[in-house]
């Protein structure tokens, strides 16, 4: 069966002064969680019943996230992932408040093929569109997601500018165990459509965070009822070697 991807074109606004530059932004087909997938692989008439699936599906999961956290590399055809450390080690001690584990995943084999079976239909035109196209530490101007806490980050893409009077508007950072950091107006330097330069807070401690980006701004003079968000995974003391693809816009 060949797979099939939708995408919508958008002005690509880092290069503002070539007009007819666009990008194509994935138009999502909702999300799939372990129930959904249990319920496609019933259809497939495996003549297993869900408590079955369930099982083995589970023990596969436990078994991996075990090997991978026992430090071996593993393959699963699907995807190869590893363990990485993150921040730096002080005095020979592991300080679990600097240092983190990131697990890396890689496409393997399995997804290059289905890639290679996949055509992409474009929709048209999506105006008002907002979503991240790329990020940059302006210490070392890396554009892989690194950032440097203490220092200004560089974010580009559409209809950011933070604005409006609902609570949730405003930027976050939040980490892989959960804890969420507001930004304060003043660590947003820069505020535009576009682009926005944030202060990363010095207290932060290295490793994995999801940036998120909420407003109630619009092209028109009118702010959105609603709220809407994007965000992008973002590496505080740097991007660990060996990580996966790289990051692709997202929009909302």
């Amino acid at each position: 069966m060949q797979n099939t991807l939708k995408g919508w074109l958008a002005d690509n606004t880092v290069t503002s002064e070539n007009k007819d530059d666009k990008i194509l932004l994935l138009e999502s087909a909702g999300s799939v969680n372990l129930d959904t997938i249990y319920e496609e692989m019933k259809n497939e008439d495996t003549g297993l019943k869900k408590e079955t699936l369930v099982h083995v599906v589970t023990l596969f999961l436990r078994i991996v996230a075990r090997f991978i956290l026992n430090g071996y590399n593993v393959n699963t055809g699907l995807f190869r992932a590893v363990a990485q450390f993150t921040g730096v080690v002080e005095g020979g001690k592991w300080d679990p408040a600097k240092n983190s584990v990131y697990v890396s995943f890689i496409q393997d084999k399995m997804i290059r093929e289905e890639i290679a079976r996949t055509t992409v239909n474009i929709l048209g035109m999506k105006s008002d569109v907002m979503y991240i196209l790329e990020t940059e530490d302006k210490k070392t101007k890396l554009k892989d997601g690194s950032a440097t806490a203490g220092r200004n980050f560089f974010v580009r893409g559409a209809m950011l500018k933070v604005m409006g009077d609902d609570p949730s508007v405003g930027v976050t950072l939040t980490s892989e165990a959960g804890v969420v950091t507001k930004l304060e107006e003043d660590e947003i330097a820069i505020n535009k459509p576009s682009e926005l330069t944030l202060l990363i807070p010095a207290a932060l401690a290295a490793g994995t965070y999801t940036l998120t980006v909420t407003t109630q701004f619009c092209k028109t003079t009118q702010l959105l009822k609603t709220p809407r968000s994007v965000s992008t995974t973002i590496y505080i003391g740097g991007k660990p070697s060996g990580g996966g693809e790289d990051e692709r816009p997202g929009e909302l």
